[in-house]
Parts: C-alpha cells; sequence; structure tokens
C-alpha cells in the first residue's frame, strides 16, 4: 500500500459509481473496504489485491451496518466513509406504494445515516475522517416521477449541511457529491418503477416511467473518471461543500439556482410584508 494510503470503507460496489471508486482505490493503493449485499458479487474487484476486503452489507440491517464499520475499526479504523448505496424509483406523487416508498427511503436515507452514525465515535476519537454522501442533481430539483427519490436525496443533503456544521470543529469533513447522469446501470436493473399508473399522469410522468426510459448507455458521464476526480478531491485538503459531477449536473443545477433566484428577488417585496411593522 502507499504510504499516503487511507483506509476507505465504501458502500454499494457491485455496479455503478460505488464499482468504479472501487476499482480506481485499489489501483491507487488505498486500503478498501469494498461492501454489497451479495460479497460474492466483488470477487473480481478484491482477488488478488492484498489491499482490499470484500464485506457483507446491507445498509438496511442494522447487524450488517455493525459488523463492517466494527471489522474496519478493528483494521485501524475508518478515514473515509462513501456512502454510494442506492437506488432509484419512478412513479408520480398520488401512485407511490407505501412498502415501496418505506423502502427506499430505508436504502437511500435510513442506510446511509446509519453507517454515519457507527463510524462517527471512532473519527470522533481520531479527530479525523471524511464522510462522503453521494447524492445527486435530483437534490436540486425534482422532475415528474422522481419526487419520492428526490425526496430521499432532499432529505441526505439536509442531514449533511448540519453534519457538516457539527463536526467540522472536531477535524471532520463532510463532502456531498451530486453526479448527473452517468453510464451506469441507475437507470437499468437499479431503477425500479410503480405497478400501477394513473392515466391522467401519462403526458407528465408517462415519459419518465421505468419502463419508457432509454436513457440507459447513452449518458454524458464516465464513472471511471469520476472516480478519478474523487479520489483526488478527497486526497487533498480543500473540499467544497457539494461537488457537481457532470457538465449536465452544471448546466441543470445551474439553471435552477438562477431560476430560484429569479422567483425570490421577484416575491421579496410580498415576502417582506409578514414582518412586524418596524418601530416608528
Amino acid at each position: 500500500m502507499s504510504d499516503k494510503a487511507r483506509t476507505w470503507l465504501v458502500t454499494g460496489c457491485s455496479s455503478g459509481l460505488g464499482h468504479a471508486l472501487a476499482k480506481e482505490l485499489i489501483a491507487q493503493g488505498q486500503r478498501v473496504f469494498v461492501t454489497a449485499r451479495d460479497p460474492a458479487q466483488l470477487a473480481e474487484l478484491v482477488d488478488g489485491h492484498d489491499n482490499a476486503t470484500a464485506l457483507k452489507l446491507d445498509v438496511t440491517s442494522a447487524e450488517d451496518v455493525a459488523a463492517a464499520v466494527a471489522q474496519v475499526e478493528q483494521a485501524g479504523g475508518v478515514d473515509v466513509l462513501v456512502n454510494n448505496a442506492g437506488y432509484g424509483y419512478r412513479a408520480a406523487v398520488e401512485e407511490g406504494e407505501d412498502a415501496r416508498i418505506a423502502q427506499l427511503f430505508a436504502t437511500n436515507v435510513f442506510g446511509p445515516l446509519a453507517m454515519i452514525k457507527a463510524v462517527l465515535p471512532g473519527m470522533r476519537s481520531r479527530r479525523s475522517g471524511t464522510i462522503v454522501n453521494i447524492t445527486s442533481i435530483a437534490a436540486r430539483l425534482a422532475m415528474p416521477g422522481s419526487g419520492f427519490y428526490s425526496a430521499t436525496k432532499f432529505a441526505m443533503e439536509g442531514l449533511s449541511d448540519a453534519l457538516r456544521r457539527e463536526v467540522e470543529p472536531l477535524g471532520i469533513r463532510v463532502l456531498i457529491v451530486e453526479p448527473g447522469a452517468f453510464r451506469t446501470e441507475f437507470a437499468g436493473r437499479s431503477l425500479q418503477g410503480t405497478a400501477t399508473a394513473i392515466d391522467d399522469y401519462a403526458k407528465t410522468v408517462g415519459p419518465r416511467r421505468k419502463e419508457n426510459d432509454k436513457t440507459g448507455g447513452t449518458q454524458p458521464g464516465d464513472p471511471a473518471r469520476a472516480a478519478r476526480v474523487l479520489v483526488e478531491l478527497i486526497g487533498g485538503n480543500k473540499l467544497p461543500v457539494r461537488l457537481l459531477l457532470g457538465s449536465d449536473a452544471v448546466k441543470i443545477v445551474g439553471d435552477e439556482v438562477n431560476a430560484q433566484r429569479r422567483e425570490i428577488d421577484e416575491w421579496t417585496a410580498v415576502s417582506a410584508t409578514t414582518d412586524f411593522p418596524a418601530a416608528s
């Protein structure tokens, strides 16, 4: 391993950005604990690499979370936690199935939260560490059919913003990563959809339903390049609060931020009328 190697714990390494990040970390000689619900899926990643260990981890299982973090702590502690595990779900808000919504939040919000709470005692004791939460541009604006997915990502960003302010004085860093569209399996097997469609949403939600999504294999983002950028950035001394990944992310979020600014300006006078009258 490199003299500057950190110990990384990365969730959701069986595919997508997590898989690409794990490969890059291993290649760079970092000490990596890669995880998946079925660790057999990680064999090709770790075989022949003494700096990589595959762990079973379902982030919705309290037992798995505790066991995985305990194993890494026994090996010296978690220097970098990357909360990457998650998936998408397409449905109009009215169509959302309660059980599937609950599972989505369990995986995309409460799972990462459990990981954060599990690594923080060690990071606090060492007064060092980095927590990376992979969210999405869907945390900045919600498209028709992606309300529930966006809600999970909005939630993670709110938690991350508060967490950063809480732990920064303790020497712990927090980074939010907002990818645009990357050429992964997100739009394929990682994307779920409602079983029942309401006809009235055919024009708004219809084009974005799982069965109608044709973006797989055409996304502009390269996971390998994203992984290299993340490893280099996290290895440095300065982190942004939020990092957009992809030129599409910069364009989409930039347009949304500008639109929000214009709306704030347009309605400032109305907003201000709710104050108590100024003392004469």
